[in-house]
């Protein structure tokens, strides 16, 4: 192993040690990322740091130094966002770590009108961005970007590898320390004596035939349990039914 390359894990490991170091307290997103955010500057170096939620949320961005972001220059920015290819990068393309430098030269970057209004003011000559899911599966998408600038050289090799490596861990905590939703309604006496009948491999008919009822009925009961169970088919839903911690869908008496 080269001493560069021996460099370059050191600092990836520092990365995974400085990360868990600063998960272990959080209990939730709100606590961990203003404490993250100086840790993430340390492992890929810059001047600034921007924590921002998907477009289209309540959510404020975060920022180091705090308060980097005035009033002015977001308004700005939300005007000026959808020409900037950066910023499509991270909002509607895959967010992978990507420098700016890397999608358009610096005379395009002087050139977007978002320039002398939003990325001058704040120094950002030099930019690496990427953006990650945060939250859970079962939730409505939500998506951060992270941004990082600075005024001097442009970002390494080195650091789009840190940031790839952030970029996975912070999607993992992110999902780990977002609330659970709220738990689905309980499966009724008749839902789970047809979701066992089903799981036995009998049709809609078959389960009638056993119950006594319609198929029609079979196939009310059905879709309610499919809400229930969050599934979207016969065999999900057989799954679910036998897979399924049996405290979360004891049935209603």
């Amino acid at each position: 192993m080269t001493p560069a390359a021996e460099v370059g894990l050191r600092r990836i490991l520092a990365v995974v040690d400085l990360l868990m170091d600063a998960v272990i307290d959080a209990v939730d997103e709100e606590t961990l990322v203003p404490v993250l955010l100086p840790l993430l500057l340390g492992a890929v170096p810059g001047d600034s740091i921007v924590w921002s939620p998907h477009a289209g949320t309540t959510e404020r961005p975060l920022t180091v130094p705090a308060g980097l972001l005035s009033q002015d220059i977001r308004d700005a920015f939300d005007r000026e966002a959808a020409a900037d290819s950066l910023v499509l990068h991270t909002t509607v393309g895959p967010g992978t770590p990507m420098r700016r430098s890397t999608l358009q030269t610096r005379r395009e970057f002087h050139a977007l009108a978002a320039y002398p209004d939003v990325y001058r003011p704040l120094g950002a000559e030099q930019q690496l961005a990427m953006s990650f899911p945060a939250g859970r599966a079962d939730e409505p998408p939500r998506k951060v970007c992270v941004v990082i600038s600075r005024d001097g050289s442009d970002f390494s090799d080195d650091d789009v590898a840190t940031a790839a490596l952030l970029r996975s861990r912070l999607t993992r905590v992110l999902t780990r320390l977002a609330p659970a939703g709220p738990a689905p309604p309980p499966v009724t006496r008749r839902e789970s004596a047809v979701l066992t009948l089903l799981a036995r491999g009998l049709t809609n008919q078959q389960i009638a035939h056993r119950l006594a009822i319609s198929p029609r009925t079979v196939d009310k009961h059905l879709e309610h349990v499919y809400a229930k169970l969050r599934v979207g088919s016969r065999v999900e839903a057989a799954n679910a039914w036998l897979t399924r911690d049996a405290a979360a869908v004891r049935p209603v008496r």
